[in-house]
C-alpha cells in the first residue's frame, strides 16, 4: 500500500518549510495568498489527502477588493518596477483579498486618460491614477465620485478639491533639493537647462516652481532657461539636450522634472562627457543607476514606490468602506536621494 504524502512531503512540492504549510492547515497566522495557493496547488498534484482543507482555508472570512490602477507609459522601467510594487503590496495584505486591476496610460491625451477612467469604475471599487491635470479628467473623476467611487492621483496631483487624496513625494521640495545640487560650485553666469514632461502635470509644475524659487534665493547669478517639453520621451530629451548643449556654451547643469532621462544621459553621454554638465534625474533605474556609476548623474531623486505601494493599498480599502473623505486630502512621502558614492 503506497503511503499518503506528508506534510513534509507537500512543503518539498510548494517549496515552502513545513511551518508554512502547517499555518495554512490550520490558521495558526496569517499567510499570504499566493503562499496558500502555492501549497493548494502543489497538495492537488500530489494528492495530499488534506487539500480540500487547505482549499477551505484559502477562503476565510475577509472582505474582498478590487482596486484600479492607472500608470503612465508601460515601456518605461520606472512604471514596470511601480507595477510589480503594487502587486507585492498586494500580496502583502492578510486582512483582505486585493484584487489590482492595472492597465497603462501610453500618452497624455485628455480623452483618452477620461475613457480609461470611466472604463476602470465599471470594474473597480476604487481607482489610483498617475495623470496630467485638465478640466475634463476633473469632470470625469467628479462622476466617479458621485457613483461612490473614490479616485486617488499618483506621484502628480490633479483634480484637486474633488479626488479622494494625493499619495507621492512633495513634488516642491524635490524640485528645491534639485537646485540645491546643482547650485554647488556654480561657476559665474552659468546656464541651467530644465525639462518637464508637459504643462498639465501639476507634479512636474511644482517641481519647476520650487527649482527656480531655490536658484532666486541661493544662487541668483545664474540664469534657469526656459523650462523645455519633452513628452517624457527619451526622444525628444535626447535631441533637445544636444541642441541645448550646442546652442549653450555656459550650460552648467540640467533638471529632467519628468520622464525621458534616458535621452538626456545619452546625449551627455555621447557629446558631453568633457563637459561639467551637473544633472539631475528622478526615479532610481538602471539607466540611472549606470549614469551615477559613470559620472554622468549627480543625483537621482526617487520615488519610494515600495512604501507608496503599502501605503496606498491602505488608503483605498479605508476609502471603499468609509466613503468619500469630506476634506480630500494629501500623503507625501520622503523622497530617496542617490548619490555616486551611494550605490
Amino acid at each position: 500500500m503506497t503511503n499518503r504524502p506528508s506534510i513534509a512531503d507537500l512543503a518539498r512540492a510548494a517549496g515552502v518549510s513545513a511551518a508554512t504549510v502547517d499555518r495554512v492547515l490550520n490558521s495558526r497566522h496569517p499567510v499570504r495568498p499566493a503562499t496558500a495557493q502555492r501549497v493548494y496547488e502543489a497538495a492537488t498534484a500530489i494528492g495530499f489527502h488534506a487539500a480540500p482543507l487547505i482549499r477551505a482555508r484559502m477562503a476565510p472570512d475577509v472582505p474582498e477588493f478590487t482596486l484600479g490602477i492607472l500608470l503612465q507609459k508601460p515601456e518605461q522601467a520606472f512604471y514596470q518596477d511601480f507595477r510589480r510594487a503594487l502587486e507585492a503590496a498586494a500580496q502583502a495584505v492578510t486582512t483582505a483579498r486585493l484584487r489590482l486591476i492595472i492597465d497603462f496610460l501610453p500618452n497624455q491625451n485628455p480623452g483618452e486618460i477620461v475613457e480609461k477612467l470611466i472604463s476602470a469604475g465599471t470594474r473597480a471599487q476604487a481607482i489610483a491614477v498617475t495623470s496630467i491635470d485638465h478640466p475634463r479628467i476633473t469632470e470625469a473623476v467628479a462622476q466617479l465620485r458621485a457613483k461612490g467611487v473614490p479616485v486617488f492621483s499618483l506621484l502628480s496631483d490633479f483634480a484637486q478639491g474633488i479626488r479622494h487624496g494625493y499619495v507621492g513625494v512633495n513634488n516642491l521640495r524635490v524640485g528645491r533639493t534639485a537646485a540645491w545640487m546643482i547650485a554647488r560650485n556654480l561657476p559665474a553666469a552659468a546656464e541651467i537647462g530644465l525639462f518637464v514632461g508637459g504643462h498639465r502635470w501639476h507634479g512636474h509644475e511644482l517641481r519647476e516652481t520650487g527649482f527656480r524659487s531655490f536658484f532666486r534665493e541661493a544662487a541668483p547669478q545664474a540664469r534657469v532657461l526656459d523650462a523645455m517639453v519633452n513628452l517624457d520621451t527619451p526622444e525628444l530629451a535626447y535631441e533637445a539636450t544636444l541642441d541645448l548643449m550646442a546652442r549653450r556654451p555656459a550650460l552648467a547643469g540640467i533638471y529632467c522634472a519628468g520622464g525621458g532621462m534616458e535621452g538626456t544621459i545619452k546625449a551627455i553621454r555621447e557629446e558631453g562627457m568633457g563637459r561639467a554638465i551637473a544633472l539631475v534625474v528622478n526615479e532610481l533605474t538602471e539607466e540611472s543607476r549606470l549614469a551615477l556609476a559613470d559620472g554622468i548623474a549627480s543625483l537621482v531623486i526617487a520615488t519610494p514606490i515600495r512604501r507608496l505601494a503599502a501605503e496606498l493599498m491602505a488608503m483605498m480599502r479605508a476609502a471603499i468602506k468609509d466613503g468619500p473623505a469630506e476634506t480630500p486630502g494629501q500623503v507625501f512621502l520622503p523622497m530617496d536621494l542617490h548619490l555616486p558614492e551611494s550605490l
